[in-house]
């Protein structure tokens, strides 16, 4: 038998054997394991139960989740989409208060329309929409939807579409001082160095005047906050923020409690260590002592006054990725059992408590694939194609947790994050010569430590997980946005105001994968910032002077001695001394100003297709192997102030040992040559975070730029033999559109 046969029988047993176990994978329905101590009751509010109550309670509601699972109808016909809600109590629950985010396609709803909750029953019930975002014909893009469910069944799953319908009859609204008096109450207390500091938000309530987030005749939700006091006056750093959402009619209402130690420009910042316990209606809800609370960090905790209603929202994901706010993932990649548990077991315990790391790697610069990258993170992407209620409890418990890094400025001026237009000469790079702010005469250097700024959190925009945008996406959380924001500044901030060119926010000072991680963050930004937000216009004056520099340098530029359609930078030509790059980071690059371009800023579409050019030549230029696309390496001069290559066979003939480049391509002595399976794409092939698994979002997004070999590149790729199971993990599972 020779070498060839062998080989080539391997392979086709392989592929085989992947094959079925992705069929196998794909018609698995996931299962529900026993519920933690602490028992997800309504997305991500918590309460405590036993552990005798948790379980019965995952018992009640393990058939109806797996139903629910399956269950993927389309919603009916003139609806714009349907929303599900699925109860988690053990027993029937009345007048049930539901709110979510919603985003909808460009032109399918007007700014005027009013929207109502169509059910089976035939009823309608009116929800309150409070657009927050618009596209440029002044259809909604984002709303939060409000409504109050008649009933729900223990374990039900209602189903209600979303259709136009005639605007409501105006309502009273409700107002804090009803709140109040009805004995609603929140107070937070902290000890530190045997000093008590205390805020209560139903005293702020009565006393400040509060930023309104909802409104309307079926929720209201009010923001306050404060720093928190002691006998010596109020604390230099700490402050509490409260967002408090009431439902007309009811004696209940929400509370998310965060505690911040952000402000930018506060002397002496440092980390503080406190015992601390939360009040709700004079009961206490949170208590933890010796918390390490880091530098320009903030946390946060949600809890119900009143009856906490027992129900988790699931959305279309179909229709989410139809507006194309999210990427085209793969629908079939359903989250096998495995990764749904694996989502379950790892958000749990002291990863979920104030200052740790969620499901996000705690030191982001650690090197190597993880579910941290993408243009959404792997469990973002679980939760996306499940909807699956404990995989959408540990993404939110994860973006609240995107607060412990240390990224956090607010400007104590605006309390607002803070922003380059205001002080276009801070950094977290630079020296204090380059802060020095040239019109005031002023330095906007942050203030120094004022003593243990330590923290075994440590942010680094090229391993950035985007954790805050799908959470905010389906919740409308005011915290999720803000959490955007903050990490989309801190990219543009920690660079030295020089090379970002100062108020401009340019990211390509960073590695590759930064400038991908960091445009990707600041776009989303700018597309779902509400249209009021001060930081709308400047979220997307930063993205548009980055997207005109990247066009200038290269889109436009006859002269930019690059033919290939590559970023070669200084931060990109570091590999082999300065002559080669990593296509795989490039690749990061192309598949985030796709996502740009499908989010419709349309300064990325001829970036897009330019850059296009790369990803789809390494699988069908002339001259260059596509089992080599997937490279870690790829050379492009002969030194380092060489001139770049004009042709990818030069690439290759350069990349390759002469073993390699003289066999034919894709063929068992290739195989053999480079020890890799026939059919096999170098870098980790059948890997979810293999070098291949990063292409295909490259070659996605090429697709749609209308790049003309596109088409043909994306045909062999999907031809190939090995491939990943995409069912344990789809952050890459992109396709075109």
């Amino acid at each position: 038998m020779t070498r060839k046969f062998m080989l080539t029988l391997i392979a086709g047993v392989a592929a085989i054997l992947l094959n079925t176990a992705v069929e196998l994978a794909a018609g698995l329905t996931a299962s529900v394991v026993a519920a933690p101590v602490v028992a997800i009751v309504s997305d991500n509010v918590s309460r405590v139960d036993s552990p005798k109550q948790a379980a019965s309670k995952a018992s009640a509601v393990a058939g109806a989740q797996q139903k629910n699972n399956a269950s993927k109808k389309p919603p009916a016909a003139g609806a714009l989409t349907d929303v599900k809600f699925q109860s988690t109590a053990r027993s029937a629950q009345t007048d049930v208060p539901v709110s979510f985010g919603q985003v909808f396609a460009s032109g399918a709803l007007a700014a005027g329309d009013a929207l109502a909750g169509a059910l089976g029953s035939g009823a309608q019930l009116p929800l309150q929409t409070d657009v927050k975002a618009t596209y440029p014909d002044g259809s909604v893009r984002h709303a939060v939807l409000s409504a109050v469910l008649p009933s729900l069944d223990a374990g039900e799953v209602l189903s209600m579409n979303l259709v136009k319908a005639s605007a409501p009859a105006p309502a009273p609204l409700a107002t804090p001082a009803d709140l109040v008096r009805a004995g609603f109450s929140t107070r937070v207390t902290l000890m530190i160095d045997g000093q008590r500091y205390t805020a209560s938000v139903d005293e702020l309530l009565k006393t400040a005047a509060p930023k309104t987030w909802l409104k309307g005749g079926v929720a209201n939700e009010w923001i306050v906050s404060a720093p928190l006091r002691g006998a010596a006056g109020p604390h230099p750093h700490l402050t509490a923020r409260f967002d408090v959402r009431a439902y007309a009619g009811m004696k209940k209402a929400r509370v998310d409690v965060v505690i911040e130690n952000n402000w930018a420009y506060e002397p002496a910042p440092r980390n503080y260590i406190y015992d601390v316990d939360v009040a709700v209606g004079g009961a206490i809800v949170y208590a933890k002592t010796g918390l390490t609370h880091y530098h320009h960090a903030r946390w946060k905790k949600s809890f119900w006054w009143g009856d906490m209603p027992q129900v988790s929202v699931r959305h279309n994901a179909a229709y989410l990725i139809a507006t194309r706010a999210v990427p085209n993932y793969d629908q079939s990649a359903l989250p096998s059992n495995a990764a749904l548990s694996r989502v379950r077991t790892t958000f749990a315990g002291a990863r979920t408590e104030p200052m740790s790391s969620g499901l996000a790697m705690a030191y982001m610069p650690t090197t190597g694939g993880r579910s941290d990258l993408g243009i959404l993170p792997g469990w973002a992407v679980t939760y996306l194609l499940s909807m699956d209620r404990d995989a959408k409890s540990a993404m939110l418990g994860t973006a609240d947790l995107a607060g412990s890094w240390s990224v956090h400025y607010r400007d104590k001026k605006t309390d607002r994050v803070i922003s380059l237009l205001d002080y276009p000469y801070m950094t977290l790079l630079g020296r204090e010569g380059d802060t020095m702010n040239p019109v005031t005469k002023k330095s906007e250097a942050f203030p120094a430590c004022g003593g243990d700024c330590t923290s075994p959190l440590t942010a680094d925009s090229s391993h950035q997980p985007g954790s805050a945008y799908l959470p905010y996406l389906v919740s409308g959380d005011h915290y999720y946005l803000e959490e955007l924001q903050f990490w989309a500044m801190f990219n543009l901030l920690q660079h030295n105001p020089g090379y970002r060119d100062s108020n401009k926010g340019l990211v390509k000072p960073d590695q590759v994968r930064g400038q991908a991680w960091s445009l990707r963050t600041l776009a989303e930004a700018a597309y779902i910032t509400p249209d009021i937000d001060p930081l709308k216009a400047q979220l997307t004056r930063y993205l548009s002077n980055n997207l005109d520099w990247y066009n200038a340098a290269y889109t436009t530029n006859k002269n930019a001695n690059n033919s290939l359609g590559a970023i070669t930078d200084a931060n990109a030509m570091v590999y082999g001394g300065g002559v080669g790059l990593a296509p795989w980071q490039d690749d990061f690059f192309t598949m985030a100003i796709g996502h740009v371009a499908e989010l419709g800023f349309t300064k990325a579409a001829p970036l897009l297709k330019w850059k296009s050019t790369f990803p789809v030549n390494r699988m069908v230029a002339p001259g260059y192997c596509w089992i080599d696309a997937s490279i870690t390496q790829l050379k492009l001069r002969d030194s380092p102030a060489g001139a770049n290559y004009i042709s990818m066979a030069q690439a290759y003939k350069a990349s390759q040992s002469v073993a390699v480049a003289s066999t034919e391509c894709g063929s068992t002595e290739m195989a053999w040559a480079m020890k890799l399976r026939p059919g096999e794409m170098v870098g980790h092939a059948d890997v979810i975070d293999g070098y291949p698994a990063y292409l295909q979002p490259a070659l996605a997004y090429s697709v749609d730029s209308g790049n003309g070999q596109a088409g043909k590149a994306w045909t062999i790729f999907q031809a190939r033999s090995i491939k990943p199971n995409y069912a344990e993990g789809a952050q890459f599972a992109i396709l075109p559109r």
